[in-house]
């Protein structure tokens, strides 16, 4: 029993160092999540299309399907958020080459149909915040979440370029004994397009349609449930009723 005992504990210990290792830092910030807003979905769709979709492929999701889902005209997707030559009830792939990737970028961008899923909310709210000026990067800028990461800030200009605080400065409430928000890790040095609140809910829509790619069917699959629950405590009531007319003769 104590050889299984520390044969599990090894395990957890190995799987979660591993994530770590591959996932990079815990996430630096929280994002909620509203799959009933359809502007913030509609939103984080046409940013999607317009800043990811030039390197990440969604392979396991159709503009069709998104379309029906966010209610987004088809004459509208297919004006506005469609620039591949796809149809409109194909996939959503990139041009780019696997070739061409590795190239430009050392390995080519991943798929992004279930990364939500796999990497969670939070993490990808975090990482799409996380770009701060790095002097030791070849590309001047590196990751908190992902440091050494490959992919560029693509939202600079939307964000502008901020760096990291220095350690004493991140603390300096640290200890007045009021529980507050983690204040964040940066402090901006060159402005974008937009103010930090305007950037966040950018991020914030982006994240809520990554989030919806993943799993499409929540957005039925939760009203259902809803249904299903006010069913069963419809019947529950009848089934009650029902097993005291049954039962009354025999007490």
């Amino acid at each position: 029993m104590k050889s299984l005992a520390r044969l599990i504990v090894s395990a957890i210990v190995l799987s979660t160092s591993t994530s770590f290792a591959a996932g990079g830092n815990a996430p630096a910030f929280h994002v909620n999540i509203d799959m009933d807003n359809r502007a913030s979905l509609q939103r984080g769709a046409t940013l999607f299309v317009n800043r990811c979709l030039s390197c990440h492929s969604a392979e396991f999701s159709r503009y069709n399907r998104v379309a029906d889902d966010l209610g987004i005209p088809q004459a509208v997707m297919e004006e506005n958020m469609i620039f591949t030559g796809r149809k409109f009830g194909q996939t959503m792939t990139v041009a780019m080459t696997t070739e061409n990737a590795t190239e430009w970028f050392g390995a080519p961008p991943p798929d992004l149909s279930v990364k939500a899923r796999a990497r969670g909310a939070d993490w990808i709210y975090s990482f799409l915040k996380g770009y701060y000026v790095s002097e030791d990067s070849p590309r001047g800028v590196d990751n908190l979440m992902l440091p050494g990461t490959a992919m560029p800030h693509v939202l600079w200009d939307l964000q502008g370029y901020q760096a990291l605080k220095a350690v004493d400065h991140q603390d300096e409430h640290a200890d007045s004994g009021h529980a507050a928000a983690p204040a964040s890790p940066f402090e901006l040095v060159q402005e974008g397009k937009m103010a930090a609140v305007q950037y966040d809910r950018a991020m914030t829509d982006l994240v809520n349609y990554l989030v919806y790619m993943a799993e499409p069917a929540q957005l039925k699959r939760k009203s259902v449930g809803v249904g299903v629950l006010f069913f069963l405590a419809a019947f529950g009531v009848i089934a009650y009723f029902l097993k005291k007319e049954f039962w009354k003769d025999i007490h």
